[in-house]
Formats: structure tokens, C-alpha cells, sequence
């Protein structure tokens, strides 16, 4: 492992953090598809996907167990540094540094003993988890498999003293970052949010619902299949409908509605924005969910 960490790193150009408040960002392919675990339990049954030309295989080893929603957030974490350096003119690269501190305080943790604990253990199942989809290649036959992180590992200074970590991204995500049209911004709001299933939902309904002001709607069924759930339909129905009486998805409406056969329908729209507070979030000054910068 050593030597092939190595191998990749003298071919990179080391990019370090950021430094400042920067807006999350997320990658629209993780936002529409089942690629994590959606519960905080260990999980080793493999999500299998399947959606037109579409497929994913996600498969987990035992002793870390698949990477979950949370630790996406790692992911998000590095999408916003990409797109924030991008976009400043600065040069990236897979290869990227930073201190456990940077990440823990970007996605609202703590930064105790047992949250970097648990942040090398969310990094541990990234690492382990992998993926084998047909997303962005040339043709269905074509597939990509990589795991969430290629490799990484915690840096010292000269006295040993720990001085951050390091992490390679696979090709598959760093280039989709690169591409503007596969990057869309959230709402700061989603790190607050406890559950997986809502974790979930909010990243599709941002993803398909966007600021239409029409809103979207999904067939419950459908979105049991299209959120790699191991949860039975009955439950995952039951879970919806509490979200749903809850409104705890920030910037989002959601109602069940009846469907055709009589199968229900999860709607979602926008919420309506106040103008002056539309120009204020527009100015930097507060953010999507009107909290102050």
C-alpha cells in the first residue's frame, strides 16, 4: 500500500484546503442515486441499482461496513474546495490536505477526540467501499469501479506532532466535480439534518426539484427503489409520511398526494423566497436557509 500510495502521489500536484466559510456543494450523480448506506448501523448487503441504461453496484467489506450518508458529507466537503479553487482561478488536484478541524467544522461537528474518531472511520469506510456503475461512460456495456477515496493517510511535522491528513479522490468523482453542470449548491441546513432517509431525500428533491416553481413529484415506490433502502416498503412509507409531517427539509414543501392505482405520490416544491432576503443570500450575507454569514 505504501509504495502504491507512492506511485500516485508523485503524479499529483498536492492541493491544500481552502481557508474560510465556502458554500457547500454537492455532486448532482451522488444527489440522484443510491451510493450510500442510509443507516448509521454497519451494513454489508451490496446496493444493486438498475434504472434504464443506469447501473450501480455498491459492495462493503465486513470489517468497515459501507460508507454512509454521513460519510458523504467528507465528499461534499471536498466538492466545495474543488469548485471554490476552480472558480478563483486556482489550480486542484485529487491529491488534496487539510486538518481534521477544516472538515469537521465545514460540515457542523465537533471537533472533540471522538469526532476525529469518527471521522477516520467515516474516511476508513470510504475508503473500503466500492463502487461499479455505467454513470458517464461512453456506452451501458462500459463500466467504472473505484472506491470513494483511493487512499489516505495522517501527515506530522518534523517532531511527530500530527499535522492534518491527506486523501487521493477517484478520477470518476473529481471529474465530475470539474464539470460545472454536475455541481449544484445546498443548503448549509442539510449538515443539521439527523436522519439518513432525510438526508436522502433532500439531496434528491435539491437535486430534481431545483427552483421550479412547479415542483416535482416521485411515486413512493419508486423512490423506495431509487434509495438502495433495505428498509420493506411499508416502513420506508411510514418513515416519508413523518418527513413529510415533519417539514424538516430546508427550502422544500412536501405533500403525499394519491397517485394512479392507487399509489401514493411524494410532491416537493420551493418554498417561496422572500425578495429582499433573495438579494441579501445573493449579496453572501445570509445563507439559503436565512441564517447570517
Amino acid at each position: 500500500m505504501r509504495g502504491s500510495w507512492r506511485a500516485e502521489r508523485e503524479q499529483l500536484e498536492l492541493f491544500r484546503a481552502l481557508p474560510g466559510d465556502l458554500a457547500p456543494r454537492d455532486a448532482q450523480d451522488l444527489m440522484a442515486y443510491p451510493f450510500f448506506s442510509l443507516a448509521k448501523s454497519r451494513r454489508v448487503v451490496p446496493i444493486d441499482f438498475r434504472a434504464g441504461t443506469i447501473t450501480i453496484r455498491v459492495e462493503a467489506v465486513p470489517e468497515h461496513g459501507m460508507a454512509t450518508i454521513w460519510d458523504a458529507d467528507v465528499l461534499i466537503w471536498a466538492a466545495s474546495q474543488i469548485v471554490e479553487a476552480r472558480d478563483a482561478g486556482l489550480r486542484t488536484s485529487r491529491l488534496m490536505a487539510a486538518t481534521p478541524h477544516e472538515i469537521l467544522t465545514f460540515v457542523g461537528r465537533g471537533t472533540g477526540a471522538r469526532d476525529y474518531d469518527r471521522l477516520k472511520a467515516g474516511l476508513d469506510r470510504l475508503q473500503a467501499t466500492t463502487v461499479l456503475t455505467s454513470i458517464r461512460q461512453l456506452t451501458e456495456r462500459r463500466r467504472h469501479r473505484f472506491s470513494w477515496i483511493n487512499e489516505w493517510r495522517e501527515t506530522a511535522d518534523a517532531h511527530g506532532k500530527p499535522s492534518g491528513l491527506q486523501l487521493i479522490l477517484p478520477d470518476w468523482f473529481y471529474s465530475g466535480v470539474l464539470d460545472n453542470a454536475l455541481v449544484l449548491t445546498i443548503d448549509r441546513a442539510y449538515f443539521d439534518l439527523r436522519g439518513g432517509l432525510e438526508r436522502w431525500l433532500y439531496r434528491l428533491v435539491r437535486k430534481h426539484g431545483g427552483r421550479q416553481q412547479g415542483g416535482w413529484s416521485f411515486d413512493v415506490a419508486h423512490l423506495h427503489a431509487k434509495s438502495g433502502s433495505l428498509s420493506p416498503l411499508k416502513h420506508f412509507a411510514y418513515d416519508l409520511r413523518d418527513i413529510v409531517r415533519r417539514q424538516t427539509l430546508p427550502g422544500y414543501r412536501l405533500a403525499i398526494e394519491p397517485g394512479l392505482r392507487d399509489r401514493e405520490l411524494l410532491s416537493f416544491a420551493p418554498i417561496p423566497e422572500d425578495p429582499f432576503a433573495a438579494r441579501l443570500r445573493k449579496r453572501g450575507i445570509i445563507t439559503a436557509s436565512g441564517e447570517n454569514l
